[in-house]
Parts: structure tokens; sequence; C-alpha cells
């Protein structure tokens, strides 16, 4: 992303390859074609869902941290969106192909979604505000960055398929309303890091890369369905 400046472009400057490992995903390569399977994909809204529950608490807690006006404003906006705006997009979903709550409830939280969750949780418990809205940022910038991407590609690459089984995902985070959401927490994240010291500023790189690997493992899981692989080992839950 040229022409980006201010501690928000070191960081992803420095994850650069990370992100654009993000893009090339099988999950997002089919996805942009149109081509991923319903069972990854709803294996994929079913662990959004519950990703979505845990990223909003974690705003509303960065929103109650937040030291600068405008950034309690969008935080606790974005809260409020997390769990109301992009859930409706999953309702959408799921009424398109006929799911209910039974449905979502059979398919267990994979051990990825857990961890990114508890990992922001930790974030919310014990980092600094920087440490958190670093962590936070992640999860805005690499799904503009995926739609915009998609975009990019279907405006110069073959006619668009008819009837895009995605297309209302894809043009959600391809949005400029979503690309403002970028730069606010973009701005938050560069206050935070204005004020803070090295070693602060040290550890919002960590919360920062590290959630762009909980991203790329996010799409990753999502696309093998991934299970706990210990559950061979455990007795099913009606013979407990």
């Amino acid at each position: 992303m040229p022409g980006m400046t201010g501690f928000s472009a070191r960081l992803w400057n420095e994850t650069a390859a990370l992100q654009r490992e993000m893009t090339l995903l099988p999950f997002n390569v089919e996805l942009a074609e149109g081509t991923l399977s319903r069972d990854r994909f709803h294996f994929y809204l079913a662990q959004d869902a519950r990703y979505l529950v845990g990223f909003g608490r974690a705003l509303a807690v960065a929103a109650a941290r937040a030291p600068d006006v405008d950034d309690v404003a969008f935080l606790a906006g974005a809260a409020r969106e997390a769990i109301e705006v992009e859930r409706a997009l999953h309702a959408g979903y799921f009424a398109r192909y006929g799911l209910g709550q039974d449905d979502l409830d059979r398919i267990e939280t994979s051990p990825t979604c857990l961890a990114y969750t508890s990992y922001l949780a930790a974030l919310a418990t014990t980092g600094s505000f920087g440490e958190l809205v670093a962590g936070l940022l992640p999860c805005f910038w690499v799904y503009h960055e995926v739609g915009t991407d998609i975009v990019r590609r279907q405006r110069t690459g073959p006619p668009r398929i008819t009837d895009h089984p995605y297309q209302a995902w894809i043009d959600t985070y391809a949005d400029e309303e979503f690309g403002r959401a970028v730069a606010r927490c973009r701005q938050a994240v560069d206050r935070a890091a204005a004020s803070a010291g090295a070693a602060e500023r040290a550890a919002m790189t960590r919360a920062f890369t590290r959630a762009s690997e909980y991203e790329w493992l996010f799409w990753d899981s999502a696309y093998r369905c991934e299970q706990w692989p210990t559950r061979r080992f455990l007795p099913t839950p009606g013979e407990r």
C-alpha cells in the first residue's frame, strides 16, 4: 500500500508478505471465483458468527479504555456493528441456504476460532489500550484488503459470473464505508503509538502481527473445516 504513513503503516509493511498471502489462500481464491463449496462457507459462517461476539466484546472494552473521545465513539459504534450489521449479513446467507440455528449448533467451534477469540479476550484483560487496538486492527484491515482485491480482479478479469453466491460478502468488505472504518481504527492505533514508549510500541507490533497470523489461520481452518483432532480419544457428547 504505497503512500501510507504512520505507525499503522509500518505494521502493515512489516507484515506485507503475510498480508499478500491472505488473498492467495484457497478459501479466498474460490470465494472470489464463486466456486467455494457451500459446506466450507457454512463452516466459515458458523465460526465467524462466534468470532464476532468475541470481537465485539473486545471492541467494547477498547471503547471503555480509549483516552481519545473520537476513539470512544468509533470503537463503541464498531462493537455494535460487529454484532448487528455483520450478523445481518450472516442471517441473509442462513436464509438463502435454509440454515437454522440447529444446523449451526451442530458445527463445533474450531480450535482456531476459540484460540483467536481467546487471544483478543486476553489482550482486553491484560494488555494496554495500544496493544488491544493494534490487535483489533487486522480484522478490519485484512477483510477490507481481501474484499477490495477481489473487486479489483473482478473489474479487470473475466466477466463476473451470474448470481455470484458470495457477492454480498465481497461487496460488504470492499465498501467505502468499511474502508472508512479501517481508517478510523488506524488512526486510533497511530494515536496510541504516538503516546507510547518503546516497550509498548513493541507490544503493539506483536499484537498486530499475531492477530494477522490468526486471520490467515481463520480462513485456512475454514477451508479445511477444521475439527478437534483429540475428539477421537473422547466419548461422544451423548455418552458423557
